[in-house]
C-alpha cells in the first residue's frame, strides 16, 4: 500500500493545507486527500512540486507499506 507523508512535511514546515494549496496551485481538496490517504492516484507533476517546495526526495513524501 502506498502511503503519503505529506501531513508530516506540513507539520515540519508549519504550514496549513490551505497555504500549501495557495503556494503550489494544487487544489485544496486534492491536498486534503493526500494528507488522509484517500487519493486514487497522484500525478507526477504534483510529486515534482512537493519535492521542489520541501527540498526533499520522493521517499520523504511517499512510502510503500506492506499490508
Amino acid at each position: 500500500m502506498i502511503k503519503m507523508k505529506l501531513h508530516i512535511k506540513l507539520a515540519e514546515f508549519r504550514i496549513t493545507q490551505k497555504q500549501l494549496s495557495e503556494i503550489t496551485g494544487i487544489r485544496l481538496p486534492t491536498i486534503s486527500a493526500y494528507c488522509v490517504d484517500s487519493f486514487k492516484m497522484i500525478p507526477r507533476d504534483h510529486i515534482d512540486i512537493f519535492c521542489k517546495y520541501f527540498k526533499c526526495r520522493v521517499e520523504d513524501i511517499i512510502e510503500y507499506v506492506e499490508e
